[in-house]
């Protein structure tokens, strides 16, 4: 069968192997399971890792990892996929009844990966660095500020002009819910405050959808786009001085 010819030169040469077949899948080893027929995408890795997919949800249905021996067969028209850990006698049999699809590629990846922070870590830097995280010198009043049944505020500043600045920080795209978030802080305050409290609010994300930008403008909001990379490298520089220099 052409087909599985073309499979096996493409798990030789150690290829990342895309499949989208109806098939059936058996397992045995520490436990035993068996998924009935249904469309899936099969993907098998250079490194023998092997993952099924249902065409739902993010996790896979079923996995084998690292150090797998794949081996193919035709059992009378049916392509089967032997799956095999011999270490611990473990193994998984992908019986596909139809292949709709068949992709592979020798691919290159040798990037290291880098992950720039957390929310926190947003947080931290522009506490110990506001000037350089939002643009402006601001005196910190608290962070994680409590304003009763409104929540909590992520920061509160005073600016220069003796306004309270309330910051509320995503480590991700803020959407149109982070704004009203924003403005039921404001709000509170202004409720409490009456005309004694003058408030800003500053909304702080790597990226903004088009929808929280509207929002903004119209509850006259104000925004920064900072980047988690920045956001570290200042945390690296202020941690690494001594002290007496970052009180």
């Amino acid at each position: 069968m052409a087909m599985i010819e073309e499979l096996r030169q493409a798990l030789y040469r150690k290829e990342t192997v895309i499949l989208v077949a109806k098939c059936s899948i058996f397992y045995e080893g520490r436990a035993s399971s068996k998924l009935s027929e249904g469309e899936r995408i099969i993907i098998i890795k250079e490194d023998g890792a092997v993952i099924v997919h249902r065409p739902f949800g993010y996790e896979p249905v079923n996995y084998q990892p690292p150090g797998s021996i794949v081996t193919i067969e035709d059992d009378r028209g049916i392509i089967k996929l032997n799956i095999l850990r011999p270490r611990i006698h473990e193994k998984m049999v992908i019986e596909i009844k139809e292949l709709k699809h068949f992709y592979s590629s020798r691919l290159e990846d040798q990037a290291e990966f880098q992950m720039w922070g957390d929310e926190e870590d947003l947080k931290q830097a522009i506490i110990l660095d506001p000037a350089g995280m939002l643009g402006e010198e601001l005196q910190l009043v608290g962070s994680e500020f409590s304003l009763g049944s409104a929540g909590y505020a992520d920061i509160v500043f005073m600016d220069k002009n003796g306004n309270l600045v309330v910051v509320e920080v995503k480590k991700k795209t803020a959407d149109v819910s982070a704004v009203y978030q924003l403005k039921r802080y404001v709000d509170k305050i202004r409720k409490e405050g009456g005309s004694n409290v003058s408030v800003r609010a500053i909304l702080v994300a790597p990226r903004f959808t088009q929808s929280a930008l509207v929002a903004l403008k119209r509850e006259g909001l104000e925004y920064r786009e900072v980047s988690l990379q920045h956001a570290r490298k200042i945390l690296k520089q202020k941690r690494s001085l001594p002290s007496f220099f970052t009180s």
